[in-house]
């Protein structure tokens, strides 16, 4: 299969939101609809240090979508990329896109300099965490929060 990677464009809108949406629900959560808005537009203006990006099939359908955060960091001269969202269409998995898009993450994250690119998932998605193995390394640190 050909996936192709790029940042969002605005003619991406209706498609990726269908996809984030999906993602939302496949964790279990609620996210009202003016933060997925916000959310939205501040990754396709690049605001705030966030950045979207699209898989795009050989045909041209968006199969894939992630959301990175760039920020600083007090460990490192350089920031850090977190890639806070990942999600491909259940239809498309393993082909290689959710590779794909962490591929142009990390080459983004690279092209920025940032020393450090990281994620968070579910301890149960084994299907993604079949993924994350094969492309990073699990950390020893454990998530909190308020």
């Amino acid at each position: 299969m050909t996936i192709n990677v790029r940042p969002v464009t605005t003619a991406d809108k209706d498609r990726w939101l269908r996809l984030f949406v999906d993602y939302i629900a496949f964790y279990r959560a609620t996210v009202p609809a003016e933060v997925v808005a916000a959310t939205w537009e501040r990754l396709v203006g690049q605001s705030s240090g966030m950045m979207g990006f699209s898989a795009i099939s050989g045909s041209g359908d968006i199969i894939g979508i992630a959301a990175v955060v760039f920020h600083p960091s007090t460990w490192s001269a350089s920031g850090y990329c977190y890639l806070e969202d990942l999600y491909v269409d259940p239809a498309q998995r393993g082909q290689g896109v959710g590779q794909a898009l962490i591929r142009a993450v990390y080459a983004e994250a690279d092209r920025r300099g940032a020393t450090r690119t990281y994620w968070v998932t579910d301890e149960g998605n084994a299907t993604a965490r079949r993924l994350y193995d094969a492309v990073g390394h699990l950390s020893p640190y454990l998530q909190y929060r308020r």
